[in-house]
């Protein structure tokens, strides 16, 4: 399972092999200096705290690491990864490739490595297009735990009954209807009724 631990660890990992402090690094790429002291580490009461995705795609993109080289600085063996399933975003909408819960089935996946999550049917998508711009661009991955639990303000995949499916921030959920916030200004947001939905999965990460 993914940890905070792994995650903190490849972020001291890549200012070493730049030369850099975690301070400095921070500020190579556009972030406050502290961002990855040791204090902001953890919570006030104590509980690990993660990083956030766009920090980490904004020290990569200072560096000109890909998500790959950060994967690998996870861990020094290749036991805490494994294949997951890999799927284009527009594909996602066909049928084959879920199944009524929202799961991965089918032999038409393509496969990619990636640090083990705790869910073993978790996979990525690939997004197209840019319809979720600015948070995800054309050719980002996303990686999708459909046992994870959706709570308001996760960004979540949507899929619909009628095959449509949606990169959104999960915004209210009653018994009846799912609120979504658009990722992108220039799009509406969307509120469906719990009836038209196929399944709701949480995005855990995004390489952006």
């Amino acid at each position: 399972m993914l940890t905070h631990a792994q995650i903190w660890r490849a972020i001291d990992r890549l200012a070493e092999r730049h030369g850099l402090s975690v301070s400095a690094l921070a500020k190579r790429a556009g972030l406050d200096p502290t961002s990855f002291n040791r204090s902001k580490r953890e919570q006030q009461d104590g509980r690990a705290r993660w990083p956030s995705t766009e920090s980490i795609a904004k020290i990569l993109a200072a560096t000109g690491a890909s998500l790959d080289d950060f994967m690998a600085l996870l861990d020094d063996t290749a036991a805490a990864r494994r294949a997951i399933p890999l799927i284009g975003f527009a594909q996602a909408g066909g049928g084959g490739y879920f199944d009524d819960a929202g799961f991965p089935v089918g032999g038409s996946w393509d496969e990619i490595a990636f640090p083990d999550v705790g869910d073993e049917h978790a996979y990525a998508l690939e997004i197209s297009g840019d319809s979720m711009l600015p948070l995800y661009r054309d050719g980002d991955l996303v990686v999708v735990s459909p046992a994870a639990p959706v709570r308001r303000g996760d960004r979540v995949i949507v899929k619909t009954r009628e095959g449509e499916v949606l990169a959104k921030e999960l915004k209210r959920r009653t018994a009846r209807t799912l609120e979504l916030r658009s990722l992108n200004p220039e799009h509406a947001d969307r509120m469906l009724q719990e009836k038209d939905i196929a399944w709701i999965a949480r995005v855990l990460w995004a390489s952006q």
